[in-house]
């Protein structure tokens, strides 16, 4: 999802004229979209265009009602005047996206440059059936719609889960947790929220792949190329960031790090194996070592700040499986950044201490030394703007016709 390279190299090769227009005012807007406000100087910079096309770029791009252009403070008339900023507009454009746990939901509306602009939540309670789930991602829908920021077109939805999907269409191959196996959330959300998505699609991602995304737009891993971000909920998933490109993997199928086998013949996990990384770390893991029993993750995250400093050890043992995991991660993929999300960033803050020591004693030392554990710095936010990001792509890459009503962002088109 990062900004094309200078326009003009990406479209050559034959493109007609009206095609490079197209694919230039996609490039200029997910700079924007990125990068925030920039001068139209320095959008001509970034794409290696003359600066009358950048002027007309913004200026269709500003009669369709994304950009707004205006002076810089303290610009002034006249010969050497500064150039114009240009910015997204807030409600210019606006996508839907939902973060799905095993008990709870959040639906925000974000606008152009991954901003949340609103956002609600809802425990799920009772069924858990993927058309039970879209029922109440509808409802959230429909709360935030309410919303005065809703004032924007929605040009799509994306939606993270905790599970294995199919990188080409969103398909949920698996979703333990959840108890769900070959099901089209998609399509089931798509067609109760018809009225509202206007033909746009849904997108599905799993939810650490896509808060590596936004880390990496947006947060923590900025200028970082190789970065692990691993979502420790209920159960426990990863998403890695390898040269500076997203691992998928052959199906999209990559980065499912809490399934790795860490205790040959141990504790059952949920998805049908034994010993995983996630029976070890995960919330239940976690709750066991507290004395707790079937608890939520918000109880859980009170819990696990009130036990700072109360009862030392208590939790050494989960911290230690948490360190030995991250060094075979550490000898895996060597990164520069590991991003602990959920239950597990609170675990560093009570026991980081064991952790980093277990990670230093089990990596290599030539992988482990440069690496850094930080928390998200979009915080609760990171997987949700992630989901967004995936509503994005069909009007980064062709708003005008996308806006138009034709070309890849609607499903008949």
């Amino acid at each position: 999802m990062a900004p094309h390279g200078r326009a003009t190299a990406a479209a050559r090769g034959g493109s007609k004229p009206e095609d490079l227009r197209r694919h230039n005012l996609g490039t200029l807007l997910s700079h924007l979209h990125v990068a925030g406000p920039l001068s139209r100087a320095e959008l001509t910079g970034l794409m290696g265009l003359n600066r009358s096309t950048i002027g007309g770029l913004v200026a269709q791009l500003t009669e369709l009602g994304l950009l707004e252009e205006e002076r810089p403070a303290g610009g002034h008339a006249g010969a050497g005047r500064p150039s114009l900023m240009v910015r997204p507009r807030a409600d210019g454009a606006q996508v839907l996206a939902a973060d799905i746990q095993i008990d709870r939901a959040v639906v925000g509306l974000v606008g152009v440059g991954g901003r949340v602009l609103t956002r609600r939540y809802r425990r799920l309670a009772g069924s858990r059936s993927p058309s039970a789930v879209a029922g109440v991602v509808r409802r959230l829908v429909d709360a935030v719609l309410t919303d005065p920021a809703a004032s924007g077109r929605i040009v799509g939805m994306g939606v993270s889960l905790p599970g294995v999907v199919r990188h080409s269409d969103g398909f949920i191959r698996f979703a333990p947790n959840l108890g769900w196996v070959d099901q089209p959330l998609g399509d089931l959300l798509e067609r109760q929220l018809a009225g509202t998505l206007g033909g746009h699609r849904v997108r599905i991602g799993n939810d650490a792949d896509l808060g590596v995304l936004a880390e990496h737009l947006r947060g923590a891993a900025v200028g970082h190329d190789d970065v692990v971000f691993i979502a420790g909920w209920v159960g426990v998933g990863g998403g890695c960031i390898v040269g500076g490109r997203p691992l998928h993997g052959a199906g999209g199928y990559a980065g499912e790090l809490g399934h790795l086998p860490l205790v040959p013949g141990g504790r059952p996990c949920r998805c049908g194996a034994r010993g995983c990384w996630e029976t070890e770390i995960g919330a239940p893991a976690i709750a066991r070592a507290l004395g707790l029993g079937d608890v939520g993750t918000d109880e859980l995250v009170f819990a696990l700040r009130a036990e700072a400093g109360a009862r030392p050890g208590v939790l050494d043992g989960v911290a230690r499986y948490l360190g030995l995991g991250l060094a075979g991660l550490v000898n895996l993929f060597n990164p520069q950044l590991i991003i602990l999300d959920g239950l597990l960033q609170e675990l560093m803050a009570v026991a980081g201490d064991v952790v980093r020591t277990t990670l230093a004693e089990a990596a290599l030392r030539a992988s482990a030394e440069r690496v850094i554990i930080v928390p998200p710095q979009l915080g609760g936010d990171a997987v949700l703007v992630g989901a967004s990001e995936l509503a994005w792509q069909d009007l980064l890459a062709d708003p005008a016709g996308v806006l138009y009503g034709v070309g890849p962002g609607t499903m008949s088109g």
